[in-house]
């Protein structure tokens, strides 16, 4: 059996990449990440109205839930002027939703700390709400259609009807999350038009 040996100098060669290479490498990297950067930028508004939205309605739906598991009357007191909501198990002496100050809530929400990028109360550009989907009327001057600015719900699960609409610094999307009478709990979203689920 015959065994050639090869010359052990024909087996070497260059590994890796010259200077140009990686100068071009590294060029093309950073101009991806830049491109990339600036359209995750572009999308953290919308992320974050998205989240404050999606946290609203399932305070609603555990405040709703606690007024039935605990057989007593439970509420979301809604504070535009401080961009914030309260989660609250019990009125206090004064009998009141409305006045916070002696309520139990062991919940506080505030849309500004919690969520940067100008996520608040607010309709958008949107003049006027004449839709014929949900929700109906006319935006109210606060964002908050619910009276007094309370959603309260029953032992029953039964609650006010009233919408909260949500916006952020774009001002689009436009979010409007409520209740009807029945307790049912709804996220609709302005959609050039009309209200869409």
């Amino acid at each position: 059996m015959t065994h050639k040996t090869m010359n052990q100098s024909s087996q070497k060669y260059q590994a890796g990449f010259s200077l140009a290479e990686l100068i071009i490498g590294v060029g093309i990297l950073g101009i991806l990440m830049a491109v990339s950067a600036s359209q995750l930028a572009s999308f953290i508004p919308s992320m974050q109205l998205r989240a404050a939205v999606r946290e609203l309605y399932s305070n609603m739906q555990s405040t709703r839930l606690n007024a039935v598991k605990t057989n007593t009357n439970w509420a979301m007191v809604f504070d535009p002027a401080n961009n914030r909501y309260l989660v609250c198990s019990d009125k206090g002496p004064d009998d009141s939703w409305s006045s916070t100050a002696d309520n139990t809530c062991p919940i506080a929400v505030d849309l500004t700390a919690s969520y940067k990028n100008g996520v608040q109360y607010g309709h958008g550009n949107l003049i006027g709400n004449n839709s014929a989907s949900s929700p109906p009327g006319a935006f109210p001057a606060d964002n908050v259609s619910f009276n007094n600015n309370v959603l309260s719900f029953s032992p029953l699960g039964i609650s006010n009807s009233g919408y909260v609409y949500l916006q952020n610094q774009k001002q689009t999307p436009l979010y409007a999350i409520g209740t009807l009478s029945s307790g049912a709990i709804n996220i609709v979203k302005w959609a050039g038009g009309s209200w869409k689920r």
